[in-house]
């Protein structure tokens, strides 16, 4: 069990908020644009179709 939690810990990492942000920054102009498009909105119908109707059941 021991290296069950060694090998866990291998892929935590803590990355600097400056990081999350600098990233953030570059990846919400970027989801805009794909909803923003045509075929975007339609791949937006189709997840909420799949995911949000199952669990109204």
């Amino acid at each position: 069990m021991a290296s069950q939690e060694k090998r866990q810990n291998l892929y935590e990492i803590e990355l600097p908020q400056s990081i999350i942000d600098s990233f953030a920054r570059f990846l919400i102009p970027e989801i805009q644009k794909l909803y923003a498009s045509e075929e975007g909105r339609k791949e937006l119908e189709a997840w909420k179709k799949k995911y949000f109707d199952k669990s109204e059941e």
